[in-house]
């Protein structure tokens, strides 16, 4: 009978495998010498599973040998040893005992001396499989004790860097800014500062034919996979600019241990409680002024409203000038207008006088103190240029271009395009087929494109002196409308930082655009 052999070969660093005795190079020399005076076998693929753990069977190769023994291909697995099949002891035995026997495939492991053919099921096949697991489990354990250390030392462990960083060429456990991509980073910091919202920025950077993360780690060369996104879906989302936002990996800080997987289980989110954050370890990308903006607007533009309960236009904004605890709303007795709506400090509703003063005004004289004050900024908007202008000056000017990196993306386009111009000439010399060839060049014309796009953005930081400020979405929001005539959500979302409420209808206004910019009011109501 012949025997239409898979030979199985498989490595893993995290098992603990030993690169001398268990390399690729070696199993499958092992193997080689084995069949060598057999006639009676012939190899008919050869089926590897690099960098894949044993202590489960979800493996590509694996997958692959198996479709290949139901199409009638195989019918005789050999391997170097047990723990190159499998360290599962249940899974393993299954396929052993049961499926491989349905299947009529023979299965042989050379160093363990089985043969299923030769002789009957080895009744300590289940003891060493039982061995294999117990020695994964401890070095799984020795694994991510390693792995910890590591990370509280704030060396890198991760297999890809965040978005805007890459491994460092001197040392894989230090990152380096990525300067292309860090400054797609800064432009989302920067956008949602100026108010647009996470939709409209992953929209804005399709429409400008920015690459997304994930597709942007593929053309450099990362074997990377997005577990969480769809496979159509190649481009920026609302959720990918929501991490970004999110990540204190941009200020500098090594943020690891978010996630934590059993040897066999699914990779489970841990609480941020125990989060291995080490801080200083990198360049930041986006200053603590930036990132603590961000994060406040965040907590403002999160909060959950709904629609059907009246909530107030100031809820989240209103604070008392005593204690600081928030405004709360209460609904009073209606008037001519109808019911008049109060805010009074929370402590003073929960608690009482003795602890704060009420620190009270009405809705309707709150929304005319701030209509009547942002007429009044429009009408003197040239007298705000000179503010805003020292406000943001640490985004007024761009930072120096990077003359090394500028020359070595000049570098890796011109040996892209030779590379695309060579892999042509293959072509037309039959060394490659046309589909080698048309895969070939898609990705040579995709790097391509890339770096023009990188060396692009550096030469338009070199042109650019400096922002033109009223380039601001709430500038131009300002200018456009000439008169507020109704204050809503949306206006006191992006325009006002806080509204602080003293005793005797006295108020203060800070608002986003300059922290400088603080009013002051009191008004007289008349009871």
């Amino acid at each position: 009978m012949i025997f239409n052999v898979a030979e199985y070969i498989r490595l893993s660093r995290e098992d603990g495998d030993k690169a001398e005795s268990d390399s690729i190079g070696n199993q499958r020399k092992l193997i080689a010498d084995y069949l060598k005076d057999k006639d009676d076998f012939v190899l008919y693929d050869t089926y590897i599973d690099d960098g894949f753990t044993g202590t489960n069977f979800n493996r590509p190769s694996f997958k692959r040998m198996l479709a290949d023994i139901e199409a009638g291909n195989v019918n005789c697995v050999i391997v170097k040893d047990l723990s190159r099949f499998g360290r599962d002891y249940i899974d393993t035995g299954k396929y052993l005992e049961r499926y491989f026997p349905d299947n009529e495939v023979r299965f042989i492991s050379i160093t363990d001396n089985i043969d299923s053919m030769k002789q009957a099921y080895d009744m300590l096949l289940p003891i060493k499989n039982i061995f294999n697991e117990q020695y994964a489990r401890d070095i799984s354990k020795k694994v991510h004790a390693s792995m910890k250390t590591k990370q509280r030392a704030g060396e890198f462990i991760g297999a890809f860097a965040s978005y805007g960083y890459k491994k460092s060429p001197a040392d894989k456990n230090k990152l380096v800014i990525d300067e292309y991509a860090a400054e797609v980073v800064r432009k989302i910091f920067s956008l949602y500062i100026e108010g647009y919202g996470k939709t409209r920025i992953a929209a804005m950077l399709n429409e400008d034919g920015i690459v997304c993360p994930s597709e942007y780690k593929k053309i450099n060369g990362d074997n990377y996979r997005n577990s969480n996104r769809l496979e159509s879906t190649s481009y920026w989302t609302y959720s990918t600019i929501n991490r970004i936002l999110q990540n204190e990996m941009y200020i500098g800080n090594m943020v690891q241990n978010k996630k934590s997987q059993r040897m066999r289980g699914k990779s489970k989110a841990q609480d941020k409680k125990d989060w291995i954050v080490v801080k200083g370890t990198h360049e930041a990308i986006i200053n603590e002024e930036t990132w603590n903006k961000v994060q406040d607007l965040l907590k403002r533009r999160t909060r959950s409203l709904d629609l059907n309960s009246n909530i107030s236009i100031f809820a989240g904004f209103l604070k008392c000038g005593n204690c600081g605890r928030s405004l709360v709303k209460k609904i009073g007795a209606s008037g001519h207008n109808g019911r008049i709506i109060n805010y009074y400090c929370g402590t003073y509703v929960r608690s009482g006088r003795q602890y704060c003063t009420p620190n009270t005004i009405p809705h309707f004289v709150l929304e005319k103190i701030i209509l009547e004050d942002l007429n009044a900024i429009i009408q003197g908007i040239d007298n705000m240029r000179e503010i805003i202008e020292q406000s943001q000056s640490t985004t007024a000017t761009v930072k120096r271009i990077n003359e090394t990196e500028k020359n070595r993306l000049s570098a890796e386009l011109e040996k892209v395009r030779k590379l695309k111009k060579a892999v042509y000439e293959d072509y037309r010399s039959e060394l490659i087929s046309k589909d080698e060839f048309v895969t070939y060049r898609q990705d040579y014309l995709k790097k391509e494109e890339l770096l023009e796009k990188q060396l692009e953005s550096i030469v338009k930081q070199q042109n650019e002196a400096k922002l033109n400020i009223f380039d601001n979405p709430w500038i131009k929001r300002l200018i456009e409308l000439k008169t507020v005539e109704k204050l809503d959500r949306d206006i006191v979302v992006e325009m006002i930082h806080e509204i602080t409420v003293y005793e005797n209808h006295k108020i203060k206004i800070t608002y986003t655009f300059s922290n400088e910019l603080e009013t002051f009011f009191q008004e007289s109501i008349r009871q």
